[in-house]
């Protein structure tokens, strides 16, 4: 039980992740594998409608069916269903329609639950769908932005009277003189269009009631939030609510959200006093999982001949889907701070109007607001390289914020705390062999080859470690952003450490059991990290925005500080020595200038455990817990490099080479950072290249399933090349920063960027995402000097 002076730190060692041997194998409890006993299955007949009144629903045969237990329309339930939550009211004035978790009255998007079926069996379940029988009188299906809020346009919502949500502005700066008279402006729009967060783990919930209490199983990210908004929706209290999120594989944000199938199957354990499951299929998913994205861009810079930024417009028009869910109108909100993106400018103007259309609501997707940003910036950094002929790399010198002018109050109203844009640029070109490539490039152009070479540049940052309670209060937003970390110091010296921030596949186990065995100086082994649970971890605000390491790992920090300051009391009794006088080292309390004299944490808890000879007033205990609410939010950043080959007689893309700069402060586990490098960046390209949510006029998604939907394997990816500077935070002690969505938000820019540049001698100066070849081949030929 003793530590060792010649230990080697945690924080900084490249361990494997303790938790993968169990998520890799599958041999782990996720929640489709919880069965209790007596398991009753439930399954959702969804609207095939884009919009339409339902008529009649009747479910008398379905109940007749065999297996069947019972059989619900949205009326038989409407009394108790209540309304899903939207925690943003980001306007006063806000439009925030009722969402009930099954449709009652009307339907607004295809896939909205009509009617649910509950059976022994879940294949009993679905063959009682068939059995129900629907009457709909279709109504006009909304699907275009911009056709939604023209006079005269067919309403989502006849009660609203208007298809607009809100509208939110952002101003500094005096605009006007920033775009009078100046040299160059910019004008360009750009469409962020509708992604699906294909987690790899579908959702999944199970509802067990125990006399008055329930316990809720949920493929979630957010088990504390889930618990408070089932309560407030059901009128359970909130006392008599467990919510447990198992082992749950990936969320992308998708997980971030309190779904209608959750609230139901809560309804229905309750109703029938039998534990309620529902997992749903993936063609399911697709329809009913929120998406992301989906936005109109109307930029508008000025600058100097020089290249200087003077002034930069944005107008968004945002796609909300049918309903208002639980975050909804606040994401495209969170871009609204980031389009300065890492460059000065005088004047800046947000405009944000949520739209509502007949389609999936849409929510927090990898990023939430910032790739969205980060793509408009850097395509107009691009732009405005070329509109000056200069180099795009020049072009971001010469406006970007020097690593001497830290900490910088942007044009966007945040302080930015830290950052070198220069180190890691010329790391990125290094690495890239830029001034080689660019060579390369004119030879090829000069040759005519049919296959040009581009590269794209993406100098990014973005806002994460979400959130300053105060900060998200001033956006109305309706819960703060700390996080709660308890720890647990066993009588044997073992350490539990209790987190409220809730893994789904960042590998909190592995780097919140590192922090803690660098702080108490006890062995990696000896330390276990329990989540998920708002049984065992009571508190806390969950996972998403990159907050967990910024924020949670924070209040882990606090709490074993606490247990040090806790044990030193008792350790200054055990060995007759004033605290001040105490040093301690590698997990071991020593005093000073008497060499030998000491006690190990691990005694020091064995000691508090028996209580025999403890100070007066110092109870018999050495656990700690700390809550952490940030005083600002972190800011990574870095600078990500794609050369891309781009034929233009086929319009096929190849990415040659993809270099990746990262600067997220100070690192605890370097394979972790590596592996949320590697997966934002895949699903960033995919933006860029494959991804996307598709509408027919009817407002039918036809992108159900893999074959439509094209997710990108390992073999249609780059091999990644990535490297890191390291500016610590001075916004917390550890100095980190967020990484989990960095590679999202820079890379989807760096690729665009990359084909556009290989194409501009043509004529082309953009390519709708995501830039398929057929996409690239017309982008070719509507233009003049487009290849033959």
């Amino acid at each position: 039980m003793t530590a060792t002076d010649d230990r080697p730190a945690e924080i900084g060692t490249p361990r494997r992740r303790s938790e993968d041997a169990r998520l890799v194998s599958g041999r782990t409890r996720w929640t489709d594998n919880i069965a209790p006993a007596g398991t009753l299955h439930v399954a959702f007949l969804r609207s095939p409608h884009a919009h339409a009144r339902i008529e009649r629903v009747d479910v008398a045969a379905a109940r007749r069916a065999p297996n069947v237990v019972a059989a619900f329309s949205g009326a038989d339930l409407a009394d108790e269903q209540g309304s899903l939550p939207c925690a943003w009211v980001v306007t006063e004035d806000m439009r925030h329609p009722e969402h009930p978790p099954m449709a009652v009255r009307e339907v607004r998007y295809a896939g909205e639950p009509v009617a649910c079926v509950v059976a022994r069996d879940r294949a009993a379940a679905a063959d009682a769908l068939e059995e129900i029988d629907v009457d709909y009188a279709p109504l006009p299906a909304v699907v275009d932005m911009e056709a939604a809020v023209a006079d005269g346009a067919d309403l989502v919502h006849d009660a609203l009277g208007t298809n607009e949500s809100y509208t939110w502005v952002f101003e500094n700066g005096d605009l006007d003189a920033a775009m009078r008279d100046a040299p160059v402006v910019l004008e360009r729009r750009y469409v962020q269009q509708r992604l699906i967060p294909t987690a790899m783990e579908p959702r999944s919930v199970v509802c067990v009631p125990e006399g008055d209490e329930f316990t809720v199983y949920s493929a979630t990210q957010i088990p504390h939030i889930l618990r408070l908004m089932l309560a407030t929706v059901t009128g359970i209290p909130e006392h008599r609510l467990r919510v447990v999120a198992p082992d749950v594989g990936g969320g992308f944000g998708s997980k971030l959200q309190v779904y209608g199938e959750e609230v139901l199957a809560l309804l229905l354990a309750r109703r029938l006093g039998r534990p309620v499951k529902w997992t749903e299929s993936r063609s399911e998913g697709n329809m009913t999982v929120h998406h992301g994205r989906d936005q109109i861009q109307r930029l508008t810079l000025a600058a100097d001949g020089d290249g200087r930024i003077r002034g930069l417009k944005v107008d968004l028009l945002a796609d909300m889907g049918a309903y208002l869910m639980l975050v909804t109108p606040g994401i495209p909100l969170l871009g609204a701070f980031m389009f300065n993106g890492i460059y000065k400018m005088d004047a800046y103007s947000f405009t944000c109007t949520g739209v509502f259309t007949t389609k999936t609501p849409t929510d927090a997707y990898r990023g939430a607001g910032r790739p969205e940003a980060t793509y408009a910036i850097e395509r107009l950094m691009d732009e405005l390289a070329a509109e000056l002929g200069l180099d795009p790399i020049e072009v971001r010198r010469r406006n970007w914020i020097g690593h001497g002018e830290f900490p910088y109050d942007t044009i966007a109203g945040l302080t930015y705390d830290s950052g070198n844009y220069e180190a890691a640029t010329e790391q990125a070109l290094r690495l890239l062999e830029y001034d080689k490539l660019r060579a390369e490039q004119a030879d090829r152009r000069d040759r005519r080859d049919p296959v040009q070479l581009g590269i794209g540049v993406s100098t990014f940052t973005e806002m994460c470690g979400l959130a300053p309670s105060r900060v998200l209060g001033s956006l109305s937003y309706g819960a703060g952003g700390w996080e709660h970390a308890a720890v647990r110091v066993l009588p044997s010296g073992k350490v539990e450490v209790v987190t409220g921030s809730s893994a789904h596949g960042q590998g909190h186990e592995t780097a919140w059991a590192q922090i803690a065995a660098d702080r108490l100086g006890v062995p990696f082994e000896d330390v276990r990290v329990l989540h998920g649970d708002t049984a065992v971890s009571p508190k806390g605000m969950d996972t998403y925005g990159s907050r967990s390491l910024a924020v949670g790992g924070i209040a882990l920090y606090s709490a074993c500080d606490k247990v040090v300051e806790k044990a030193r009391k008792v350790a200054a009794h055990l060995l007759e020595a004033a605290e001040d006088d105490l040093e301690f080292t590698a997990g071991r309390f020593g005093v000073r200038g008497v060499p030998g004299a000491g006690a190990t944490i691990q005694e020091v808890a064995t000691a508090a455990f028996a209580a025999h000879d403890l100070p007066d007033g110092v109870e018999p205990s050495l656990d700690s817990d700390a809550t952490f609410d940030p005083d600002n939010f972190s800011f990574p950043h870095g600078t990500h490099l794609c050369a891309a080959e781009v034929d233009t007689e086929t319009g096929m893309v190849r990415i040659r080479k993809y270099v990746a700069v990262d600067d997220v402060g100070k690192v605890v586990n370097p394979l972790i950072v590596e592996g949320q490098v590697h997966g934002g960046l895949a699903q960033g390209i995919a933006q860029a290249l494959y991804e996307e949510a598709v509408y027919d006029a009817d407002g039918n998604l036809t992108t159900t399933t893999m074959a439509d939907y094209l997710i990108p394997s390992a073999a249609d990816l780059p091999e990644f090349v990535t490297d890191r500077t390291e500016t610590p935070a001075t916004s917390n002690p550890l100095g980190v920063k967020g990484v989990g969505e960095a590679g999202t938000i820079a890379s989807t820019p760096a690729v665009v960027n990359a084909i556009v540049d290989a194409l501009r001698p043509f004529g082309v100066s953009d390519v709708p995402m995501p830039c398929t070849p057929e996409r690239v081949w017309r982008a070719l030929r509507a233009t003049e000097g487009g290849a033959r």
